[in-house]
């Protein structure tokens, strides 16, 4: 294999077992949760929603996430369109070739189109009264 392709490689296999060892992470913790609410059950012991919550289960997510997750992809969409607009300040392009601002405005329409409709989903969302008692 060539020497020039192996940098690359290396570099985004990095990314994938960073997510990898994450997931994999959770779902050894959720095995270990899952098996100690199971031997309390064999044991005959109850469990209540603060002793599994002690145990480190997952909280719900709140109300706002939606939104505040669709706020971040529109800055990171921002982020993207801007340092395009920067990177082709820089980088003198040819006659007939697409600017880099409008390379990466493309690239940013991804999480920003995901952005809005989770902003919108976190705006429209039905609002429930608050239960303390959960």
């Amino acid at each position: 294999m060539d020497e020039d392709i192996l940098i690359p490689i290396a570099f985004f296999m990095a990314g994938v077992m960073v997510v990898l060892i994450a997931v994999g992470a959770a779902v050894i913790n959720r095995f270990n949760l899952h098996e100690t609410v199971r031997e309390a059950l064999r044991q005959g012991k109850t469990l209540d929603s603060d002793a599994i919550k002690a145990l480190g289960a997952p909280k719900k997510q709140g109300e706002g996430n939606d939104l505040k997750s669709g706020m971040i992809l529109i800055a990171v969409a921002a982020g993207l369109v801007v340092m395009g607009y920067m990177f082709g300040q820089t980088i003198p392009t040819q006659a007939g070739e697409p600017t880099l601002a409008f390379v990466f405005a493309g690239v940013a329409a991804i999480p920003g189109f995901i952005g809005l409709v989770l902003a919108g989903f976190g705006l429209f969302q039905k609002r429930r009264p608050d239960r303390s008692g959960d």
